[in-house]
């Protein structure tokens, strides 16, 4: 019984540590004015989190790729509009970031 209990509050533990994942990687999109061009489910100037978690799907190196995409910019992968560079985000918040976009 009171091993059922140790996984059941680790489980529960675990629930609570993705659920803060989830809020700090929504958080930093909002502060960081990533939702003015993306959404999490649609297209709005730049792609949906979904569409770039399954474009980069099992891709070992995706979230070193996308944390430099983020940071220095870039263009020609989505179309033609251009990804602006966000140097002033903290490469920890960078990596928060695109962990939470890679996690749709």
């Amino acid at each position: 019984m009171k091993s059922l209990k140790i996984v059941l509050i680790a489980a529960g533990l675990l629930t609570v540590g993705t659920v803060l994942a989830e809020d700090a990687g929504l958080a930093l999109a909002k502060k960081s004015g990533c939702l003015a061009c993306h959404a999490e489910d649609k297209k709005v100037l730049g792609p949906s989190y979904k569409d770039v978690a399954a474009k980069y799907k099992g891709q070992a190196d995706a979230e070193t790729k996308l944390v430099a995409k983020v940071k220095n910019g870039g263009g020609g992968v989505w179309g033609p509009m251009p990804m602006p560079a966000n140097a002033k985000v903290s490469d920890a918040d960078l990596h928060t970031l695109v962990k939470w976009i890679l996690s749709h």
